[in-house]
């Protein structure tokens, strides 16, 4: 992974963790996929937890320069909201959801940062 998106992904990481969002981790996939560099994923503790980050995190992928794919108005109640930047993707998912897709274990041969 490019070191000008690592440390874009390192500072959204240091933001969501400062957000209260849990057991956030980034994920390089630059070897293994050819649409993203990396996911930004962490889990929320309920779907007004994820509203409220998702309104503040706009700050973070503006101040980074970062353009977004799939801006939406809210997010929706399903407890995960994907948040398209390109070379970098946020996940912020509820632990039931982030516990039944795992994706960390899908992309299980990449590296954790």
């Amino acid at each position: 992974m490019r070191k000008e998106i690592e440390e874009k992904a390192e500072k959204i990481k240091a933001f969501l963790e400062d957000h209260k969002v849990r057991d956030v981790m980034v994920m390089d996939l630059s070897a293994e996929c050819s649409w993203t560099d990396c996911f930004v994923i962490g889990t929320v503790t309920s779907v007004a937890h994820l509203r409220g980050v998702v309104h503040q995190i706009w700050s973070i992928i503006n101040e980074l320069g970062l353009e977004v794919a799939n801006r939406h108005k809210s997010p929706g109640d399903d407890g995960w909201e994907l948040i398209d930047c390109g070379d970098i993707i946020i996940h912020l998912m509820s632990s039931e959801l982030r516990e039944f897709y795992n994706l960390e274990k899908l992309w299980k041969k990449t590296e954790q940062l």
